[in-house]
């Protein structure tokens, strides 16, 4: 992907007379419409300070709505949620719950592809202004908008107000985020630190997991991860693999290591040969210094980091991502336990459908055999009726747990539930029965 691809010309005119303007964050604040709505990021391109500062200057409205996706920390505004500030999310997680409990969160069912056209002035959620975090000018004078592209850059492209928190501790990431300082009507400088998303160190139920993962990836495969602790054990056990490539939503600590084992190269990519593809990038301090001005790690619109037609092109494709519980018939579920939210689609229906579409494809869902310290099985006969199905049995491709790998692309239901049983906890292989 060329560094500006389908980003020029930025809407600079329309930003008029004060584009680039450096300013304090009520100067900013004051444009913000009361019952308006703001489109933050995600993860840790979230811009706290700006965020702490809005909180500060709440009394100014009566009403307002913050539209994000997956958060590692809550902001401020969680704190006032209701009075003034309301939530609304694609990805539920856990800093929302708050909102939840005060009846003032919204949840929007949408793949991470969607919100590509999500947030536009014509599409089914406009929004008013766009608060992002960006790294320091570099040596051409654009900024970047660091760790946290995919979700918010074609909003940045058409919201009516845009508002940049300037933070030293942003790295400066290559990519899609590269934009000039009238890209922007406002900026703010506020140092505050990113929210980091730690690793989970693995034990020994993800490390058996992570083996059985592994044997399903080739030498050359692009991957894709998703976050936790099974896809950090299965990034540590593929430094024997050669020439693996990486087109993911997600960037994380443990490609550092991956790429300084040799085995994380880029090259045999089928696109974007030499060069890491991803919406966000989610980690330590030791990641964020990684990334700074690395030349070898590309951000992207949702469109092309998760857009299906622009994955499935992906040579040797193997996406891994987990699930909470999934049906004898491959139905999964990644989103609710009881009806209860814990999480969202993300970029998983997008993935699955590449794996399915890409030459030699592969999509891998890898998840404990159960749940509750044993006392239930994430394998069932059927998905709840107040679950979600995340992906349709349509989708369904290779399901891991500990005990083994379920293939179920090509299997009819009797042999989908035959393999499925196969890899369920022993206790719970009678009650599987049909």
């Amino acid at each position: 992907m060329p560094e500006h691809t389908d980003f020029q010309p930025y809407l600079a005119s329309a930003r008029g007379s004060r584009a680039g303007r450096t300013t304090d964050a009520a100067t900013a604040f004051a444009e913000i419409p009361d019952g308006g709505r703001i489109l933050i990021p995600t993860l840790s391109g979230v811009p706290m300070g700006l965020l702490a500062a809005l909180d500060d200057a709440r009394d100014r409205w009566s009403s307002l709505e913050i539209v994000t996706g997956t958060l590692r920390e809550p902001p401020a505004p969680l704190d006032h949620a209701g009075a003034p500030f309301h939530f609304a999310t694609w990805q539920f997680s856990r800093p929302l719950r708050p909102a939840e409990q005060a009846g003032a969160l919204r949840v929007i069912p949408a793949r991470y592809s969607q919100t590509a056209t999500l947030f536009q002035p014509h599409g089914p959620v406009p929004v008013d202004a766009v608060l992002v975090s960006a790294s320091p000018p570099g040596p051409d004078g654009n900024l970047s908008l660091g760790v946290a592209v995919g979700s918010v850059i074609d909003a940045v492209r058409s919201a009516p107000l845009v508002i940049a928190q300037v933070n030293p501790a942003m790295p400066y990431v290559f990519g899609a985020g590269e934009l000039p300082p009238d890209a922007f009507d406002f900026l703010v400088h506020i140092e505050s630190p990113l929210p980091e998303l730690t690793r989970a160190p693995p034990g020994p139920l993800e490390e058996a997991i992570a083996e059985h993962v592994v044997g399903l990836v080739p030498d050359g495969a692009t991957l894709q991860f998703g976050i936790g602790a099974i896809p950090e054990a299965v990034m540590a056990r593929l430094a024997a693999r050669r020439d693996l490539g990486i087109h993911s939503g997600l960037i994380s600590d443990g490609l550092i290591d991956l790429l300084e084992s040799g085995a994380l190269t880029n090259a045999a990519k089928s696109q974007d040969a030499g060069v890491m593809i991803a919406a966000v990038c989610g980690g330590t301090r030791r990641l964020f210094d990684w990334l700074h001005r690395n030349p070898e790690v590309r951000l992207a619109p949702a469109r092309y980091s998760h857009g299906v037609d622009v994955v499935a092109r992906s040579h040797r494709l193997v996406t891994i991502n987990s699930a909470i519980s999934v049906g004898l018939d491959g139905s999964l579920n990644a989103e609710t336990i009881n009806g209860r939210l814990l999480s969202g689609p993300g970029g998983q229906p997008d993935y699955a459908e590449a794996a399915m579409a890409a030459p030699g494809g592969t999509g891998i869902v890898a998840m404990p055999s159960t749940a509750a310290g044993g006392k239930a099985s994430r394998i069932v006969r059927r998905l709840g009726a107040e679950e979600a199905v995340t992906i349709p049995r349509v989708l369904a491709d290779r399901v891991v747990t500990e005990y083994g790998a379920a293939e179920l692309r090509g299997r009819s239901l009797d042999e989908r539930a035959a393999a499925l049983r196969a890899i369920a906890h022993p206790d719970f292989r009678d009650a599987l029965q049909i």
